[in-house]
């Protein structure tokens, strides 16, 4: 085919060449991809209730009332069995109310819809569980003692994690001098927690804080690593805040009641 290719003349031959290529985007343009799009979803305030019921519901230790909003946030994603054309994608990638991902990063266990849910599921008790851990720990309370029950309905995965835990912290403790954590803002924020302390990377960030924003918080605690997702898409009057652990973030609100520097990305 080469030989036979190069007695052509130039033009002769960029359009046979041209043939299987054209082939290819226009399959390319008909065929599904592996992407999924997300938008800014719900954001609930941990302080407060969902259903009916208190979030963090606490036993075995005095509880404050706390003022403020602390504001975990989700992004709203299509399904893991949807597929995308591509002039779908071309269409939504534009908008900056929306993000393109692989499916894989939304997705990552795989699977049907149904084990998806209850992976996601998991998940978050997962998290929950490691956010109680993390928090009685920085507090330095026996949970053999103290006893926390979170519930939060229609959520799933870790990335709530650290909200859960600051949650906690402030119906015990406060901001630790007699205040509120938050000093009566609404906090918003992400990110998953280990039953150390230590908070980790999520994904969607961009989309997370403007669904804060929407919703009224004036601060965004993000995970350090994802300063630059952060920034990408920052709506006017969010101020970020990152942080690398539990302590991080509850150092920065101290820090930020009492006028003091903050970490800034």
């Amino acid at each position: 085919m080469l030989s036979r290719l190069t007695r052509l003349p130039r033009p002769a031959a960029l359009a046979v060449c041209a043939v299987p290529v054209l082939g290819l985007f226009a399959a390319a343009a008909f065929a599904p991809l592996p992407f999924v799009v997300a938008i800014p979803g719900l954001t609930a305030d941990v302080l407060g209730s969902d259903q009916g019921k208190p979030v963090i519901t606490v036993t075995g230790a005095p509880v404050r009332d706390t003022k403020g909003e602390l504001r975990m946030t989700t992004i709203r994603a299509t399904g893991p069995s949807s597929t995308m054309k591509l002039h779908e994608l071309i269409d939504h990638w534009f908008k900056t109310d929306q993000a393109v991902m692989p499916r894989e990063a939304v997705y990552s266990s795989g699977g049907s819809d149904e084990e998806i849910e209850k992976h996601n599921l998991e998940e978050m008790t997962k998290s929950q569980s490691a956010a109680t851990d993390a928090a009685l720990g920085f507090l330095h309370k026996d949970p053999k003692d103290v006893k926390v029950d979170l519930n939060l309905a229609d959520v799933g995965g870790p990335s709530a994690g650290l909200l859960f835990s600051l949650g906690i912290v402030d119906k015990l403790d406060g901001d630790g001098s007699g205040g509120d954590l938050t000093g009566g803002r609404s906090i918003a924020g992400t990110g998953t927690i280990t039953a150390d302390g230590q908070v980790g990377a999520v994904g969607g960030v961009a989309l997370k804080t403007q669904a804060a924003r929407r919703d009224g918080a004036s601060v965004f605690l993000v995970p350090k690593a994802e300063c630059a997702d952060a920034l990408s898409e920052l709506p006017d009057g969010l101020r970020l805040v990152p942080v690398t652990s539990l302590t991080d973030a509850v150092n920065s609100l101290r820090a930020l009641n009492q006028g003091r520097p903050t970490p800034s990305c």
